[in-house]
């Protein structure tokens, strides 16, 4: 399996992109032309015990490969799925065969330097490529820099200042940082390696004042170096980013001297521009899972808009499984306490949801609409699609806990955007008998083909709610017997009927002595008129006592 890190990748994110943003501080070329590959479709970690599913031109993180040969088939792969690169712990083997698979696969392979860990590389490339809106045709831009992309803003503010920049947030976690890290000195290194500064360093500027002066100022902060072992040795310096009152973060730069006049002026402008873009980015996250709700509602509508809307989300032309995910609370007369609260609750299992299975499974996209829960999963086009998604489901749920009571339907595989309104149907009617706990056996996600049955019951109640039909025949004298006398026959013929025949289990159930259970067996075969010894007797009222509302009662 191959685990995605973001699959919904900006337009003109390549390999060559990221060397210039990651390149020598994180990664260096070792095989292949960076930009031969276009633009990467999705980050993927490898895992050697599951079959790789790979978005289109991904980057592949290749955790814990180390043998040329096993590093060489995976490269040809990797070609057949038409990855873009993968990345391998430095040092690289230099290895023929290796060097000849990375040539006829054209895949490009990366180094991932010492120090460094997955984990912070996985970050800043979804902080590096992951900035795009869902769906927009085209990068919407603030101060002529792709919106919400602050590597290209650090970038763009380290080349005005002629220096190494990080750009930071209030807690001093690195968002993006610029080219030439090596400038500087071995504590930005450190913070780049770590996304976050030193604590000993942090708590050196704090305690010489530093933060207290840039945060109560719009002016450029001068820092000269402590002068102790252990601290940076390259002046620093820094302004604060805010959007009025509200301090975002701030903008610091490795210098070798005081900025002039003008370079501070630069400096304080560009603070108010990536003020626009984390604001942005702040924004975008809300706006995104609005956009998302809309397309997938679209695209699981089926209609007209079905294809559109599967493109703009990367999904088309990809077969899917539809998941349906509900909490049980409102169902079942447990109160959340308020509207709001149960509101809250359903998006943040819905968030959960998303980032379980952008996280699990590459180019998912899940999100609320209305009081359900939506995923889309892409599949092989080979293999069984439902039960790679009952797997992923039941590991959510699993993860979620008993604190959250919820239930996940799974439709059948929609080829594509024709199949699935079909899809989407199937995995509300699984939803629905879960819901109902006609599933029973405490089921908390069903396949519609595990429930298929129980879910022709539901709609078949339905329609006798509808025309309002009700007992007929034997089981209608039954429930006018039970009413004038009193009795319980209609209960005796469930039992029975539940017990396939078997008198000693329906008497337990009862509670009564088997003696007595036989003989109200004798009496509601008279009393009712029913040969319980005829199959389509018995079908007929096992049906009729399990389609008919509760408290009906004969016509």
């Amino acid at each position: 399996m191959l685990t995605t890190v973001k699959a919904n990748l900006r337009s003109q994110a390549t390999l060559g992109r990221v060397l210039d943003d990651l390149g020598a501080t994180l990664l260096e070329l070792v095989h292949g032309e960076p930009d031969a590959a276009g633009d990467i479709g999705g980050v993927a970690i490898h895992d050697p015990l599951e079959e790789p599913v790979l978005p289109q031109r991904a980057l592949v993180l290749g955790v814990g490969l180390r043998e040329p040969a096993e590093i060489a088939r995976l490269l040809r792969t990797l070609a057949a799925q038409g990855a873009a690169g993968l990345v391998l712990r430095a040092p690289v083997p230099r290895d023929a065969e290796l060097a000849r698979a990375a040539a006829e696969s054209g895949v490009a392979v990366l180094a991932l330097t010492r120090g460094a860990s997955w984990a912070q590389l996985a970050a800043l490339l979804r902080a590096l490529l992951a900035e795009g809106d869902v769906g927009d045709a085209g990068p919407q831009t603030i101060g002529g820099m792709p919106s919400g992309d602050l590597f290209a803003l650090a970038n763009a503010v380290g080349a005005l200042l002629d220096a190494p920049v990080t750009i930071e947030d209030r807690s001093s976690r690195v968002l993006a940082f610029s080219g030439r890290q090596d400038e500087a000195d071995p504590s930005r290194v450190e913070t780049i390696l770590g996304r976050q500064v030193p604590e000993q360093y942090s708590r050196l500027l704090t305690e010489r004042g530093v933060f207290r002066d840039l945060y109560r100022s719009d002016e450029p902060v001068f820092v000269e170096p402590p002068g102790s072992p252990g601290g940076f040795t390259v002046p620093r310096v820094a302004v604060a980013v805010r959007a009025g009152d509200e301090v975002l973060g701030s903008i610091w730069a490795a210098v070798r001297e005081p900025l002039s006049p003008e370079r501070s002026q630069a400096l304080r402008d560009a603070a108010r521009l990536v003020a626009l873009h984390m604001l942005r980015i702040r924004a975008g996250a809300d706006v995104e899972r609005r956009l998302r709700a809309d397309l997938l509602s679209t695209a699981l509508e089926g209609g007209a808009g079905a294809r559109e809307a599967l493109h703009r989300l990367g999904l088309a032309d990809q077969p899917v499984v539809v998941l349906a995910l509900a909490t049980l609370r409102a169902d079942r007369g447990e109160s959340l306490g308020t509207d709001v609260n149960l509101a809250t609750e359903r998006q943040r299992l819905a968030d959960g949801l998303a980032m379980h299975l952008t996280a699990v499974h590459p180019r998912c996209v899940a999100a609320l609409v209305g009081d359900v829960a939506y995923g889309l999963i892409p599949v092989a086009r080979e293999g069984d699609g439902e039960q790679r998604a009952l797997r992923i489901a039941t590991d959510f749920l699993d993860r979620v806990g008993d604190r959250v009571r919820a239930v996940i339907g799974i439709g059948s595989v929609a080829a594509d955007a024709g199949g699935l309104a079909e899809a989407r149907a199937g995995a509300d009617r699984a939803l629905r008998v879960l819901r109902s706990g006609s599933a029973g056996g405490g089921h908390r996600v069903a396949r519609l083909s595990d429930v298929h049955v129980e879910s022709l019951l539901l709609e078949l109640r339905d329609l006798v709610a509808a025309r309002g039909d009700r007992p007929t025949g034997p089981v209608a004298r039954l429930f006018a017997y039970d009413e004038q006398h009193n009795a319980n026959l209609v209960d005796t013929l469930r039992a029975w009927l539940d017990a396939f025949g078997d008198v000693i289990a329906a008497s337990a159930a009862m509670y009564v002595h088997p003696n007595t259970f036989r003989y109200r067996l004798r009496r509601l075969a008279e009393v009712g008129g029913i040969d319980l010894t005829d199959p389509e007797a018995r079908f007929a009222a096992m049906l009729q006592l399990r389609v008919l509302p509760p408290g009906s009662r004969p016509a």
